[in-house]
């Protein structure tokens, strides 16, 4: 081969690579590294589109010009430190086109070596990514505006939380001769389960638990609007009927609202001084009043299920209604006995539900467990339900110690139980104890 064909093919080689770099996407530019200031002494047609800059304006200046008011200062830094190194480096930087504006630039920078290990030269790849890095930002702040929002919720759950709280028994009462004791664990910041023991006169406590169906910021709104129905208040819950006192001139009706009158409480009506006492709504009508107030929502398909009794302290008598609720638990002598389940609906399911009242005689050294649905259906990893009869054999197992120790034994059982190790339903147990003499 002469040498005109050997300059052929290299003026052909040449021209191919000047083609290449003309038509790629990316800017790149090369800096003489021996010059003072290592000014450019080419840049491609791709540096052009990027930048706006003509190729014949930038030979010979330094690539700082991109640099801007939001170019990022130590970025900069890094890149002289590497230029000293005479070390490869790639960066994020913001630059600026020939017309002012920004665009995010993604720059790598390469030196090349002469024959003798001498840096000779700088090669530079500029890369627009502005859409990535616009992204990227949108994506932060919608993540900061999440988490904002996120805590801002945990705040309010947390607070509505304590709100639900406040209507649990900060103390149980103190009766001679009975022992209460109750324990409650939702298994999030809000519960639908709830519970309470209060006196409803002298000689007559109240207590329930109720389970809202569901879970979340509903179930615990419902839960707390029936919390102000069931409390202890003649003239603002369903706890108490009031009757005009002319009713009184029968005697028999006479006597039984002296017993049920909570604490002789009187209203006076403007205009006929009348005078009205309060007395007890028996349980069974305490859950037809609920159930005319609060329907099932055909839209959420909310209801909710409850025991309801009155304990008489005189006698020991404990009547209830239970709506749908599992049933009560009776310990007795070291025996566990599901008290006969009522095959009622829960709250709001039919418009008349005749629910009907069981009594129970207590005696002594007899103890009483109400508990919700999510101790009995927890789960394992075989999804078998822990059921009535572990529930039973665990109350029994404990029949010796403490009210209070036989619940938290409860607790940990469904724990433990629970495929995952934790609670996944809401957990409330409320018991009583007669006390042996």
């Amino acid at each position: 081969m002469d040498r005109t064909s050997m300059s052929d093919g290299w003026m052909a080689q040449l021209d191919l690579q000047d083609r290449a770099l003309a038509a790629t996407s990316e800017g790149i530019t090369i800096s003489d590294a021996r010059q003072p200031d290592q000014p450019i002494i080419y840049a491609n047609a791709g540096f052009e589109r990027l930048t706006g800059y003509q190729v014949q304006d930038i030979l010979g200046r330094n690539c700082r010009f991109l640099q801007g008011p939001g170019t990022d200062p130590t970025t900069v830094a890094q890149i002289r430190q590497a230029l000293q190194a005479e070390r490869e480096i790639t960066v994020e930087i913001q630059n600026y086109r020939h017309d002012g504006k920004p665009f995010w630039n993604r720059l790598s920078i390469t030196p090349v070596r002469d024959e003798v290990g001498q840096v000779s030269h700088f090669i530079g790849v500029q890369s627009d990514i502005t859409t990535r890095k616009l992204a990227e930002e949108a994506l932060q702040r919608t993540t900061q505006e999440l988490a904002r929002t996120t805590a801002r919720l945990k705040r309010n759950l947390r607070a509505a939380a304590k709100i639900q709280r406040a209507w649990l028994p900060k103390r149980m009462p103190k009766v001679k001769g009975v022992q209460f004791s109750y324990t409650f664990h939702p298994c999030e910041e809000l519960a639908g389960d709830s519970l309470n023991v209060f006196h409803l006169d002298e000689n007559h406590l109240g207590m329930y638990t109720l389970d809202v169906s569901g879970h979340g910021v509903s179930a615990a709104l419902l839960s707390v609007t029936l919390n102000r129905w069931l409390t202890p208040t003649p003239g603002q819950s369903c706890l108490f009927n009031q009757r005009p006192r002319d009713l009184d001139q029968d005697e028999g009706v006479k006597d039984r609202h002296r017993e049920m009158n909570p604490r002789g409480r009187k209203s006076h009506h403007t205009g006929d001084a009348e005078t009205h006492r309060y007395v007890l709504t028996p349980p069974a009508q305490v859950l037809e009043e609920l159930n005319r107030q609060f329907p099932i929502d055909p839209e959420t398909g909310q209801y909710f299920t409850i025991v309801y009794g009155i304990l008489d302290l005189r006698d020991h008598t404990f009547r209830y209604a239970n709506a749908g609720h599992p049933s009560i638990v009776l310990l007795r002598l070291g025996r566990a006995l599901p008290c006969p389940p009522d095959a009622s609906f829960p709250v709001g399911f039919v418009p008349k539900p005749a629910y009907t009242e069981q009594t129970l005689h207590l005696e002594p050294g007899d103890r009483l467990y109400f508990y919700s649905d999510g101790v009995v259906e927890a789960v394992n990893g075989e999804q078998k339900e822990l059921g009535t009869d572990r529930l039973l054999n665990e109350l029994i197992g404990h029949g010796d110690r403490s009210v209070q120790e036989s619940l938290t034994e409860v607790v940990s059982l469904v724990e433990k139980w629970s495929e995952t190790g934790r609670i996944e339903d809401d957990v409330s147990l409320l018991a009583l104890e007669i006390e042996a003499p």
